[in-house]
């Protein structure tokens, strides 16, 4: 091209040889020019993170642990680039253990250093004029001054008498008296008010002594603090270090220990079990609904009264009368007026809901579809009235009035109703709006083994043994015959289950002679206990508290609401009516 524009601007008579020469003259003068004028390298930008830097001005707060990134406007003579770009501190020595990252065009060059720079320290980044571009391009050099952050200092480890209390550590059985922390810090502390900046619920009382030049705090409890108590330790985001950086907080629990000495005057056994039936009967008579003598769903249940419950209830009037916690006198005129209640109350063939209103007598949905009989709360209640019925004296007439109402009220349970048209199985539910709607099946092992038996022995609506066997038993599914801490299990979920299921129905029922085809239900009783009991004595979940003295895991509320415990479905609660039966 540059040949075809030479050939037309000379004259004609010029010759070829004269032509190619004079081209390759023009193109050795061009190279020759451009080796000569090699032009000047800006630096177009530095950064260190998203922080600009700017020449000869000091930047502040700028992070420690990010890249310093220059960008050229060419690309770097790299050799040359490592000698020139210089960090130094404010005494002016240079900055070891910087790495020098190129990018592919060599336009951009990162320092990476291999730790973070100092908080609060005064960097100067030089780059000098010895700087060249890889075609030799000049540099007029360039100096950029800036003070990282004061930055956040940090809680390196912490321990609870030599245990690990970071967090999700949270230690259990801490020593009530002498218990210690170790705060190791990676800074030195400002100890101005330290005392405030460390929070021990309760008010505790600590001494604070402080080593590894006021890097680490030492806090001790001169003071016994409560047993088998929650306790919260937490760290102020007030506290400063000496260089003035702040911290980020630190907040976690623990455990005491239990305080094993005795709070109450020591009594026997056999006293013990009188207290406790005592003040467990108050609360079926003191606190049962005043208009008809139920039993409350629980504290603060107001004009709610439980079936089921009140069924124990009437047990509990057996237990007051034979115990003299009242007189016989008390109990049949409670008696009396709950009968007059289960007389008047709802009831949906024969059955009684789950929920009822102490004042009215009217159903209290229990859920939007449970709004009618409920027919394992109802057994319970006939558990009870059939208990009561064998505790009164025929011989005596008020007596006698009483046993004829209780027959009256358990022959008109319809039974046979409730296998939901004639299926070979009890139905737990029906719904005068909904009726079969719940649609569930009374079936074992489980608390509901009473329903079965009333059903069975009713004199008006009795089921048929085959509603027993496919229903309850599921055809032989509830066996289980596994070992569980070498117990063997007879029935049931594995580890058996909530202790509820071996309670509820032997109220009424004796174990000790029963048996079927599918377990002898003594030692399901017995072993499930026993398996119950090794469960809390292993304690696999380290709670506190769980041991060979302290143990029962079955349904009841918790600080969290209401669940059926188990070692399946273990929460950290022993109830006390697991752990008193």
């Amino acid at each position: 091209m540059i040949l075809n524009l030479i050939y037309r601007t000379v004259k004609p008579a010029v010759s070829l040889p004269l032509i190619l020469f004079s081209g390759m003259l023009i193109m050795t003068s061009c190279k020759k020019d451009q080796g000569t004028n090699t032009g000047t390298l800006e630096l177009i930008s530095c950064f260190v993170g998203n922080i600009q830097l700017q020449n000869a001005a000091e930047i502040t707060n700028v992070p420690l642990n990010q890249d310093i990134e220059l960008i050229f406007s060419a690309p770097l003579d790299t050799i040359q680039a490592k000698k020139s770009i210089i960090l130094k501190d404010h005494t002016g020595t240079t900055v070891s253990g910087i790495r020098f990252v190129f990018t592919p065009d060599y336009t951009t060059v990162k320092l990476r250093h291999s730790q973070n720079l100092l908080k609060l320290e005064h960097y100067i980044l030089a780059v000098t004029s010895s700087l060249k571009g890889s075609s030799g391009q000049s540099f007029s050099g360039a100096e950029f001054g800036f003070t990282t952050i004061s930055g956040i200092f940090t809680l390196e480890n912490i321990l609870l008498d030599n245990r690990n209390f970071n967090q999700p550590n949270k230690p259990n059985n801490i020593k009530r008296i002498g218990s210690a922390l170790k705060l190791d810090f990676s800074d030195a502390l400002d100890t101005v008010q330290i005392r405030s900046k460390f929070t021990l619920s309760g008010n505790a009382i600590y001494n604070v002594t402080y080593s590894n030049n006021f890097k680490t705090v030492n806090l001790v409890c001169p003071v016994g603090l409560e047993g088998y108590k929650k306790y919260n330790f937490s760290v102020s985001l007030n506290l400063k270090s000496v260089s003035g950086s702040s911290f980020g907080g630190f907040d976690n629990t623990f455990m005491t220990e239990i305080d094993s000495s005795l709070k109450f005057p020591l009594i026997t056994d056999d006293q013990l079990l009188t207290l406790i039936q005592q003040q467990t009967f108050k609360y079926f008579y003191n606190y049962a609904h005043p208009s008809c003598g139920m039993a409350r769903e629980r504290l603060n249940s107001a004009d709610v009264v439980t079936t089921g419950g009140s069924g124990f209830g009437v047990m509990a009037l057996v237990v007051g009368m034979e115990r003299n916690f009242i007189t016989r006198n008390e109990g049949i005129s409670r008696m009396d007026k709950i009968l007059h209640f289960l007389e008047t109350c709802d009831r949906f063939h024969g059955a009684w809901p789950h929920w009822l209103n102490g004042n009215t007598g009217k159903t209290v949905p229990f859920s939007p579809n449970d709004n009618g009989g409920d027919l394992v709360e109802t057994s319970y209640m006939i558990q009870g009235l059939l208990t009561m019925r064998q505790y009164l004296n025929p011989a005596d007439g008020t007596e006698n009035s009483l046993i004829g109402r209780i027959n009256d009220l358990c022959s008109t349970v319809e039974y046979d109703w409730f296998t939901n048209g004639g299926q070979n199985s009890l139905f737990w539910h029906w719904s005068p709006t909904t009726g079969w709607l719940i649609n569930f099946r009374i079936e074992g092992y489980n608390e509901t083994l009473i329903t079965y038996v009333v059903a069975a022995t009713s004199v008006t609506h009795p089921i048929p043994a085959i509603a027993y066997h496919q229903g309850y038993a599921r055809n032989g599914a509830i066996v289980n015959g596994n070992l569980y801490y070498g117990i063997k299990l007879p029935l049931g979920e594995p580890y058996g289950g909530p202790l509820f299921f071996s309670q509820y129905s032997y109220l009424g029922l004796d174990p000790r002679n029963l048996s079927d085809m599918y377990a002898n239900y003594w030692e399901q009783n017995v072993n499930q206990s026993l398996i119950n009991h090794a469960y809390c004595k292993d304690n696999p979940k380290k709670y506190v508290g769980y041991g060979d003295q302290s143990w029962g895991l079955t349904a009841s509320d918790n600080p969290w609401g209401y669940s059926a415990h188990s070692p399946t479905n273990d929460l950290g609660v022993i109830s006390p009516t697991a752990a008193v039966s």
